[in-house]
């Protein structure tokens, strides 16, 4: 085959994301969240992505810009409810239209939610910079039938507990959501823990990585923002803390995941410095059995109750370090070891004082 037949076979076998959703017949959102949601599966772009990631600049293409394979769309389209039934799986609807769903009222529907026994897929600020929950439509019918319990009558003592409580799980729900839909779209390592690292506060991130070249590798891989996010003003300032994890367990949940995700990018390759291409791992790396989710976070049994110890989980792989290159961090003294995961967390959480002392310490998690 000539280079210009592999040319024209390379173009016609796919299609923009635009020209996609228009023959699958979704609006814009609807595509990106199908995409996101795994219903439709997008090609990367592996030769321009590893060039941008290599000069060291830009984060890669998100997965609903990538283009789409023709035999995708044929897959798709070849569906006997094609294309209501597409459609109708990637339908957002807000807490109003979803209570008529289910037949109950709009403050019924939202005590579920706050609850945490609805998760949103996505959320806006009106103009007047209210937060508005968005959820799928299918989830919503599909809770209504596995929930009939909950519909009618007086709630359980436990919902009307955590209700009195002021328990709003809306905003961790979705980033959770947010993160699984991130993670699913990747198999880069770094760009995994980039993911992690976006749901943490600076300077978590920066007790977790120790690293400045790490963090500014992570930075530079962040995921953009969710489509709609405030750019300045008030609103992103709501909407800055929504993607923000909040509880103390919530942000240890994530601390220990993105040192686990990092434990693993770094057996794949190094960071870069800036200008240079990412180094290797220096040796091959030791696979070991993870109990580590689809989802790339640690599982809960892993992350004892707060004032508990946290029992480190094993990493699919782990590959010794060698010698940091020139220009990192301080060289630590011959016999002196890298303080390893568990020694950075105990001496980063809130509360940790500078003595000694265990992990059975009462912390003041503020």
């Amino acid at each position: 085959m000539t280079v210009d037949a592999m040319t024209v076979d390379e173009t016609t076998r796919t299609v923009t994301p635009a020209r996609a959703a228009a023959e699958l017949e979704l609006k814009r959102e609807e595509f990106r969240l199908a995409v996101r949601m795994g219903l439709i599966r997008t090609t990367p772009l592996p030769d321009r992505d590893e060039a941008v990631r290599d000069r060291g600049g830009g984060r890669a293409r998100a997965p609903e810009r990538r283009p789409v394979e023709r035999a995708e769309l044929d897959r798709l389209k070849a569906a006997p409810d094609f294309p209501d039934g597409l459609r109708e799986r990637v339908r957002a609807v807000g807490a109003g239209e979803a209570a008529g769903l289910l037949s109950i009222t709009p403050d019924r529907f939202a005590r579920l939610a706050r609850t945490g026994h609805l998760s949103p897929v996505r959320f806006y600020l009106n103009r007047y910079r209210s937060v508005i929950w968005l959820y799928v439509a299918a989830e919503v019918t599909s809770f209504g039938e596995e929930h009939p319990a909950l519909l009618g009558g007086r709630l359980p003592a436990e919902v009307r507990e955590r209700e009195a409580a002021g328990e709003d799980l809306r905003a961790r729900n979705w980033r959770s959501r947010h993160l699984a839909l991130l993670l699913r779209g990747t198999d880069d390592p770094w760009v995994r823990a980039a993911a992690v690292a976006s749901l943490l506060d600076p300077v978590q991130v920066a007790e977790v990585v120790d690293d400045p070249y790490e963090r500014g590798h992570l930075d530079r891989l962040r995921p953009p923002p969710p489509p709609g996010f405030p750019v300045s003003g008030a609103a992103y300032e709501v909407a800055e803390r929504l993607v923000r994890a909040d509880d103390p367990d919530e942000i240890l949940w994530h601390r220990v995941s993105l040192a686990l995700a990092l434990d693993e990018a770094r057996a794949v390759c190094q960071a870069p410095h800036p200008g240079e291409r990412p180094r290797p791992a220096a040796t091959e790396p030791e696979v070991v059995p993870v109990p580590v989710s689809d989802a790339g976070v640690v599982r809960p049994s892993d992350v004892a109750p707060a004032g508990g110890p946290v029992r480190r989980p094993a990493v699919r792989a782990r590959a010794r370090r060698g010698a940091p290159p020139p220009g990192r961090a301080a060289a630590r003294a011959p016999g002196v070891r890298r303080p390893g995961l568990l020694d950075r967390l105990r001496r980063s959480l809130p509360g940790r004082t500078g003595g000694g002392g265990g992990w059975g310490e009462r912390r003041d998690w503020g």
